[in-house]
């Protein structure tokens, strides 16, 4: 049985901890109102530009002169796995949850035969995904520095990947990450990124509206480039919202936790102070009836 003086230490090492996760829990909040007001602000954009996109596709995707990032290289042999999650740690099952539906994708894909790759953005993706496949990691994006994330960063993943693209790397892309709905929900989501994939809302007419010069395929080939970057951005945004939102639900889990652990201690401590002070008392009356 501890001590009194153990039990007190444990109370406030455990009184340290909940002042520490409230603290966290409070930045997190913070941080949260930024991230989610970024991650909606981009929304309409990225809508907007995926219709677009999804007429000019609907338009030039069958046809010859179709560009590669939409046609693709006629081949799914070799599939890149971009598995997006944070640097830091202590936001619950964020990072576990992208990292575990990347690995069931790359188990299905393994499974029909193909050939993976698998490139990371965020140290604890990379952490997760090299334990278990690290002979089909080709490359790491860190992010440590990056105070707040700007559509430069998503740049320079996009430029890295249709660098891959156009090595003849891999046939297919697929963005892993989270999307934020709300702070206790946080959805893990594939998206295909090579070859483009566009879906325009119901009753969408964007590609009636318009006639383009030089002609469809040119636009197409300067958008599409610039397509996976706003695809990047948009995952990269909906990361950070999605990170700080589970964080804080996280820390708000672990100070309640703390809380009732402290008031258990201190039930167990009273007792056994209670215990200590009886066997005291038992002893000095013992002792005045023994003389």
């Amino acid at each position: 049985m501890p001590s009194l003086k153990d039990l007190k230490n444990r109370i406030e090492s455990v009184k340290s901890t909940r002042k520490i996760t409230k603290a966290m829990q409070m930045v997190a909040a913070a941080k949260l109102r930024r991230a989610q007001e970024a991650a909606e602000q981009s929304r309409p954009y990225t809508e907007r530009f995926n219709a677009v996109m999804a007429g000019l596709s609907a338009s030039v995707g069958g046809s010859d002169s179709a560009p590669k990032l939409l046609s693709g290289t006629g081949s799914d042999k070799v599939q890149l796995l971009i598995v997006m999650t944070s640097e830091r740690g202590l936001c619950g099952g964020f990072n576990s949850n992208i990292a575990k539906l990347a690995r069931t994708h790359a188990q299905k894909l393994m499974a029909a035969g193909k050939e993976v790759k698998i490139l990371t953005v965020g140290k604890k993706g990379r952490d997760q995904m090299k334990r278990d496949y690290g002979k089909f990691y080709i490359g790491h994006v860190d992010m440590t520095e990056v105070k707040r994330v700007g559509y430069a960063d998503a740049q320079g993943i996009a430029k890295d990947v249709l660098a891959r693209f156009d090595a003849s790397e891999f046939d297919v892309a697929t963005l892993f990450y989270a999307k934020f709905v709300n702070v206790v929900t946080q959805i893990p989501t594939a998206q295909q990124i090579i070859p483009a994939q566009f879906d325009a809302p119901e009753g969408d007419a964007t590609s009636e509206l318009f006639d383009y010069e030089p002609s469809e395929e040119a636009v197409l080939a300067d958008l599409l480039p610039r397509g996976v970057a706003t695809q990047i951005f948009a995952a990269l945004l909906e990361n950070g919202a999605s990170e700080q939102g589970s964080r804080m639900s996280a820390m708000d889990n672990a100070t309640r936790n703390a809380g009732e652990m402290i008031d258990k201690l201190t039930i167990q401590y009273n007792r056994s102070r209670q215990a200590v002070i009886t066997n005291e008392l038992i002893e000095i009356i013992s002792g005045a009836e023994a003389l």
